[in-house]
């Protein structure tokens, strides 16, 4: 006979409240997964209700799982998530439940959400304008793209950080602008060097040559990585591949994920990996 599973007894809601304990474990986390959608759906909305900012949180996090996990599900189940969010943002007190609040929005996707987001930029807490940033990242309207670029000079290095990575990965042939450049630009020489390396993609994939010498400055930097392999492979300058070929040969030990980059990008500039 199985044994039952001791979760089995547990109502959804008290099911999700054992993330915020910290004797929780991974198998209250696979059993909250395997709930019913409705049900995680009508805990999320209760834990939103919550007078605990940390149950609120957890909240607007459970509307992920509420909504499901693929494309298809996104599009048939968020709209009603993202109506309880938008909903509950304009009186929502609690820096990090906002954070979680924007978070989860950039998941959805949900168009309405871009002006009421856009009214957060210049909070004065970083964890607010992170979780902006994060909201924004999958839309390309020019509101959001507006405040995105804003949000790349951010004080906040985890503010910028969000900001301009989202901005990397927009689609060169549909998102571009002299504006969007500069912002690149300006991040070149920023300390954080995840934010210097996806400023060098967003102007390697748009072919921009202003990225020629600091994404050389980039690839002679120890450890190199594999974001800045990215870019070159991107820039498509077969100029590089000597300077990818002595990268590789320097960088040993790597890791499956760095050999990967960069015997890609040897590739694709037509040489090949030794």
């Amino acid at each position: 006979m199985a044994t039952p599973d001791p979760y089995d007894a547990i109502s959804t809601l008290e099911l999700a409240l054992l993330q915020l304990k910290e004797d929780r474990t991974w198998a209250a986390y696979e059993a909250l997964r395997k709930r019913d959608r409705e049900e995680v759906f009508e805990a999320a909305v209760q834990l939103l209700r919550s007078p605990s900012a940390r149950e609120r949180a957890l909240g607007a996090d459970l509307l992920v799982q509420a909504t499901g996990y693929d494309e298809e599900a996104r599009l048939e189940r968020g709209a009603r998530s993202a109506d309880v969010l938008l909903a509950a943002i304009p009186t929502e007190p609690d820096a990090s439940v906002l954070r979680a609040m924007g978070h989860t929005l950039g998941y959805l996707a949900d168009a309405r959400a871009v002006p009421v987001l856009r009214a957060l930029k210049d909070h004065p807490d970083s964890r607010v304008r992170l979780g902006v940033a994060s909201g924004l990242s999958q839309h390309q309207d020019p509101v959001a793209l507006q405040t995105l670029l804003e949000l790349s000079r951010d004080t906040d290095a985890s503010v910028r950080e969000e900001a301009i990575s989202a901005l990397s990965l927009k689609d060169e042939d549909a998102v571009d602008s002299p504006e969007l450049r500069e912002a690149f630009l300006d991040r070149l020489s920023d300390e954080v060097t995840d934010i210097r390396t996806d400023a060098l993609v967003g102007l390697a994939r748009r072919k921009d040559p202003r990225v020629r010498e600091p994404l050389r400055r980039e690839l002679e930097r120890q450890p190199t990585t594999s974001t800045a392999i990215e870019a070159a492979r991107y820039l498509e300058d077969a100029s590089f591949l000597p300077l990818l070929l002595a990268v590789r040969e320097a960088t040993r030990p790597m890791d499956d994920v760095f050999e990967d980059a960069i015997d890609f990008a040897i590739d694709c500039l037509g040489g090949r990996a030794p």
